[in-house]
């Protein structure tokens, strides 16, 4: 039995190191290499014209740690979409890293529940899947966060490109007062934008690739209004006027609605944490209990049918409590 723990803290150990290295040290390395590789790209744009007149951008992305797995996974829907979540919560992961170090989790869990002589094949690989998934779902919460950030920071921007508007300046000053002058993560987005303008690209084309950056309907809504105004030539001022004043009741009636719903809210985060508090309790208090559940055949089977309703009922509470205004 001591031969077991220990070889159980050896694969913990060691996939503590790898999740550590690979969250701490390797993106650093991979900013400043494409900073570098960025700064090499623009030289050689302004150096050298393109006789193609292509307005793309063309930029060349190094392969992350996983770099057999990005070749096999790019042409995956999943794995592109995951990758859009990673930009746009503003990481600098690669999509075959993060699906690396899910499987890396998957397989050390998977192993180090045989170890403890959980037999039952579907309960170790309902346990390793939920925890294989926990990279996923920490990116959705970085990824959401600053959008709710970027939303927050929207009226603003565009309180300040109309005044930019109203006091004689053209569209592309507008923006650029939005990049230099508001906080981030706006002012990093509209940096993007004012930097592909610079590179060549046409300002249509900038501002979808804005909106296919962060997918916010109230920010379509201004890249919308900015497009039509270039092309019809119309005043948008006002309209803009009215849509920040929108985007800013609306966001008050959310914050309402969260106010409201505080006490239901931590009721359901209650019923959720209950059964994960009552497992551990009963783990240290009466031992014997959970060992039913794991190595007993009946046991098993309803652990799996409680992991699943578990899993099952956060989702639908989740559902429940992010209504869309």
């Amino acid at each position: 039995m001591l031969g077991f723990f220990f070889v159980a803290f050896l694969i913990f150990g060691a996939a503590f190191y790898a999740a550590g290295y690979i969250i701490w040290t390797i993106p650093q390395q991979q900013i400043s290499s494409s900073l570098a590789d960025r700064m090499r790209e623009i030289r050689s744009r302004n150096s050298v014209r393109d006789s193609s007149s292509r307005s793309d951008l063309m930029r060349t992305e190094k392969k992350g740690v996983f770099e057999f797995l990005e070749d096999f996974v790019k042409w995956l829907g999943p794995a592109r979409r995951l990758q859009m979540f990673i930009n746009q919560a503003d990481l600098r992961y690669r999509a075959a890293d993060v699906l690396g170090l899910c499987m890396a989790i998957l397989a050390i869990v998977f192993v180090t529940l045989g170890i403890f002589r959980l037999d039952n094949l579907i309960l170790r690989i309902i346990i390793s899947v939920i925890a294989s998934s926990l990279p996923i779902v920490w990116i959705n919460h970085k990824r959401k966060v600053r959008m709710e950030k970027f939303e927050q920071q929207l009226p603003d921007g565009i309180d300040l490109f109309n005044r930019s508007m109203k006091a004689g300046h053209n569209m592309h000053s507008g923006l650029e007062s939005i990049a230099g002058e508001m906080p981030d993560p706006i002012r990093m987005e509209f940096r993007k934008l004012m930097e592909e303008l610079s590179l060549g690209s046409t300002i249509d084309d900038s501002l979808h690739n804005l909106g296919d950056r962060v997918p916010l309907i109230d920010l379509k809504f201004f890249i919308t209004g900015l497009i039509l105004q270039r092309q019809t030539g119309a005043n948008m001022v006002s309209v803009l006027e009215n849509m920040s004043q929108l985007i800013r009741e609306r966001l008050n009636l959310v914050e309402k609605m969260k106010a409201a719903t505080t006490q239901q809210r931590a009721s359901a985060a209650l019923l959720c944490s209950l059964p994960i508090v009552v497992f551990l309790g009963f783990w240290y208090l009466k031992p014997e209990y959970i060992h039913m559940l794991l190595y007993d055949e009946t046991g098993n089977m309803f652990f799996t049918y409680g992991i699943c309703s578990e899993v099952f009922g956060i989702l639908v509470i989740r559902k429940i409590a992010s209504p869309k205004v």
